[in-house]
């Protein structure tokens, strides 16, 4: 990862300003309840055909997205989601596992730079490392991944482009979804709601019941050799 990545990353996007004004607390975490958790079912493709003829057909779009993603991932870690985006780390927490849907926790979001008491309270112990002989208070993006990430074998960081389409189909929140995964190109459809019945009624209205629930952790994890690949990548 070259410095020059690092620094567009460390400056953000048109999109920082209004997440820092609602839920980023600057150098620490926001207050967050159990009830923000969803339920979650998300596959992946080169190309949903069908699928994505019948979600169009369900729902208009309302709108379309676009993100530069860094995720940092650690060969030890399968239930904690841990992403930066427009100069915003952003922590998920798998919580429940019901049948094959999870449910994710939005446990904190923290805008750059991040104090050392942050990143040894909310994300390196997840990830399964210590943070090195403290020499700085506060770090900034690059010199969280110079420093701290990039060093350590067992960590890496896969940068992700998302071009993503909103549905709405039986109340979930419906995603389809171009995704580049350090180059590599797929699409995903992801389902959300509170309720996991409305989940899986969704899933089976678009076609999907035998498609397997790969969250983005396993999905990075695949692409980029961490675990083994599997059909239908």
């Amino acid at each position: 990862m070259g410095a020059e990545k690092i620094g567009e990353l460390s400056r953000g996007g048109a999109n920082s300003a209004r997440l820092r004004g609602t839920n980023a607390i600057p150098g620490g975490s926001r207050a967050v309840k159990e009830s923000d958790a969803r339920f979650e079912f998300r596959c992946w493709a080169r190309n949903f055909g069908m699928v994505d003829t019948r979600l169009r057909q369900l729902s208009e779009c309302h709108g379309i997205s676009e993100s530069e993603e860094f995720y940092i991932v650690a060969s030890v870690n399968n239930d904690t989601n841990i992403k930066i985006r427009d100069g915003i780390l952003d922590i998920k927490e798998l919580i429940e596992t019901r049948g094959d849907l999870e449910r994710w926790f939005p446990r904190t979001k923290c805008e750059f730079p991040l104090t050392a008491a942050t990143l040894e309270g909310e994300m390196l112990p997840q990830l399964g490392v210590a943070l090195p002989q403290r020499s700085r208070d506060t770090y900034a993006l690059d010199q969280l991944l110079e420093e701290i990430v990039l060093p350590q074998q067992d960590l890496t960081v896969a940068a992700v482009f998302k071009r993503r389409f909103a549905f709405t189909v039986n109340g979930c929140m419906t995603e389809l979804d171009e995704v580049w995964i350090n180059g590599a190109g797929l699409h995903s459809v992801a389902i959300e709601s509170t309720d996991p019945a409305a989940v899986l009624e969704a899933r089976h209205t678009l076609g999907l019941d035998d498609l397997e629930n790969v969250n983005y952790l396993q999905a990075i994890k695949r692409v980029i050799g961490m675990t083994p690949l599997r059909m239908p990548y």
